[in-house]
């Protein structure tokens, strides 16, 4: 079996992890067993205080990045938690590739690649024979969009205002194009 990975990209707010969460419901649907992880945007009163991050097998969720974190790495007006990202995200996105039909990685970003246990975590899944959907970060795409489409055969889908009415069912054709799931 070849290895899949389908990425979705666009800039920031476009709606990339809405289309995921719509992508888990459709598969879940399907009886597909889905694992990985997803991360959040969290706001209060309106503004974006941080991202939290949430294990999609065992709904374990903790703080990704907040504007108030103590220490770790900074990334724009965020402190990156470093410990809940090892041991939530990676441990959720190597859990995924031992027990799950597809692997959701949201997302992979400056954030996330801070983390030696992520990018492993990453590596490992995109090694593996499973269908793998993952968002990547504007400010990442850069790096990884080309490597990926030529080492694991990726498949990009660029979100934009115009298509993402549509991009649900574009990906959900890619899916069985490529899983038949």
């Amino acid at each position: 079996m070849r290895k899949h990975v389908i990425l979705l990209t666009g800039s920031p707010g476009i709606g990339k992890t809405t289309l995921i969460l719509k992508i888990i419901t459709v598969l879940k649907e399907k009886a597909v067993d889905v694992g990985g992880m997803i991360t959040l945007e969290i706001r209060e009163g309106g503004t974006r205080v941080g991202f939290e991050i949430i294990d999609l097998t065992n709904s374990r969720r903790a703080w990704l990045a907040h504007i108030n974190q103590k220490q770790g790495p900074i990334i724009g007006k965020y402190r990156v938690n470093m410990e809940n990202l090892n041991i939530i995200g990676a441990q959720a996105i190597s859990d995924a590739v031992e027990k799950c039909d597809v692997v959701v990685v949201d997302e992979i970003g400056p954030m996330e690649l801070l983390s030696d246990k992520f990018r492993k975590a990453i590596e490992k899944t995109l090694s593996c024979e499973k269908l793998v959907i993952a968002t990547v970060h504007q400010k990442a795409r850069d790096q990884i969009i080309d490597k990926l489409k030529e080492i694991y055969e990726a498949e990009t889908i660029s979100l934009t205002r115009e298509n993402r009415e549509v991009a649900l069912e574009t990906v959900l054709f890619k899916i069985k194009e490529i899983r038949n799931l």
